[in-house]
Order: C-alpha cells, then structure tokens, then sequence
C-alpha cells in the first residue's frame, strides 16, 4: 500500500490521540502526528503501537507544513468536503482532522489539497479518533489491504 500519515489539528485529549495511533498502526499509517498540543502520555495503548509507529508533535501549522512529505497531498477532514464514499484516495497522503471542538479553521483548510467529509445518518459529527479510523479504513478498502 502506498505512504499515508494521519493527525490532529489542536486535539482536546489525549485518549482520542492513543485510539487514532492504535487505529493507525492496524490500518498501515506509517505514522502519526499532532499540532498544536503536546501529549503528556499515552493512555490507550494495550498493543504497544508507540514501538510499532512514529508519533511526532509539531507546535504550529507552519511547522508541520514545513516537516511534511512535499509529495504527499493534504487532505483535511471536515464537514462540508467531498463525501468520502465518492472520494479517490491519492496514493500518497496526509489525512488532517480538527479537534472536535473547533475542527479545521479556515487558515489550515486553505492548506489543503482536498477536503473530505464522513457523512452521517443523523448528525455529521464524529469523535475525532473514530473519524480518523473510518477514513483509514475507507482507505485501506479503496486501494488494497496489503
């Protein structure tokens, strides 16, 4: 399968972070990343992924968009986006979610090459970590479990 990463714009807590890194390490993410907050610990990790996959912290956009793959398209997770039962993954990618407090500002979509929303039957609203695992998933399904 092709190189994709997966973080979080300013998460709330570090639970969400500890579920997303397990999730990514089962769905093949070659690793994972937050901006804008520095986890204290990792609280959910009964598989020990943090041996298994990277984890780095960036303090501002600027910084992450300075360190990130140059060939990797961003992709930003949030309401209002391309729904991702339509969308085509690039092979190459870095999958931005919001916190869920605030999501993705202006500022930080305006960095991205697409924008993807996960629809919903009821409320077009996820915990962040579950929203990060359906699109990995999505993912996963769309180019090949390999």
């Amino acid at each position: 399968m092709a190189f994709f990463e997966i973080g979080i714009f300013q998460p709330r807590s570090d639970e969400n972070i500890g579920t997303l890194w397990r999730s990514a390490w089962q769905l093949g993410a070659a690793g994972i990343f937050t901006i804008g907050k520095k986890q204290r610990k990792q609280t959910s990790d009964v598989l020990h992924v943090s041996y298994k996959i990277p984890f780095r912290q960036y303090e501002t956009i600027e910084d992450f968009l300075n360190s990130r793959p140059k060939q990797a398209q961003l992709i930003g997770i949030e309401i209002g986006g391309t729904p991702l039962r339509t969308f085509i993954h690039p092979e190459c990618a870095v999958y931005l979610l919001g916190s869920e407090a605030n999501g993705l500002s202006k500022q930080v979509l305006s960095q991205c090459n697409q924008v993807v929303e996960i629809e919903s039957v009821r409320y077009a609203s996820f915990n962040v970590a579950v929203s990060g695992s359906i699109v990995m998933y999505h993912r996963c399904s769309a180019l090949g479990f390999s």
